[in-house]
């Protein structure tokens, strides 16, 4: 209830304002270094989704998801357009335990071979579908926030993730 509280008092007063930015400023920075492998890029596009949060802070309205679920779907919005403009290829930071996550059934070995199919197969996604298993695998969101962040239903995101999962496994080869 604080955060409620704590963006009705920003709505009135942009000093307020300061206080998300200092809870949030390092996860969202995080967020888009991950996503740009660039230091000195993803502090000029952390200052500016905080910026547009700011501007923007008037029309938000509190749906009882935490207010980073907004900053992280307008610094999502932030990167994409960043990539547009440049036509540069997006980053994307695969550790081994999200990999072998989406990689493993219960009874399947995590194998060199396989997990690079797997990184052949997540190099060939388009980048919606690529932000989708990255949150979820990589970043360890939940569905709900990732429902959020993309202005979906929870139900929708996983939806969204399992049906890229299966499009990823079926790239495999299968061994006879």
């Amino acid at each position: 209830m604080e955060e409620k509280s704590r963006i009705h008092a920003a709505q009135k007063d942009p000093q307020e304002f300061r206080y998300f930015y200092d809870i949030y400023f390092k996860d969202v920075f995080l967020f888009i270094y991950r996503r740009t492998d660039d230091e000195s890029l993803s502090a000029d596009i952390t200052q500016q989704v905080f910026l547009k949060a700011l501007q923007n802070i008037g029309r938000y309205e509190y749906r009882g998801v935490p207010f980073s679920s907004w900053l992280y779907r307008i610094a999502g919005n932030e990167i994409m357009q960043h990539f547009r403009d440049a036509k540069k290829v997006r980053v994307v930071c695969i550790d081994s335990t999200g990999l072998q996550e989406i990689l493993s059934d219960d009874d399947e070995t995590f194998d060199i071979e396989k997990r690079e199919q797997a990184f052949a197969a997540i190099r060939k996604l388009p980048p919606p579908d690529l932000e989708l298993i990255e949150m979820r695998y990589f970043e360890k969101r939940s569905f709900a926030e990732i429902g959020e962040i993309k202005n979906i239903t929870a139900n929708n995101a996983k939806v969204k993730v399992h049906r890229i999962l299966d499009r990823i496994k079926k790239s495999f080869t299968v061994e006879v």
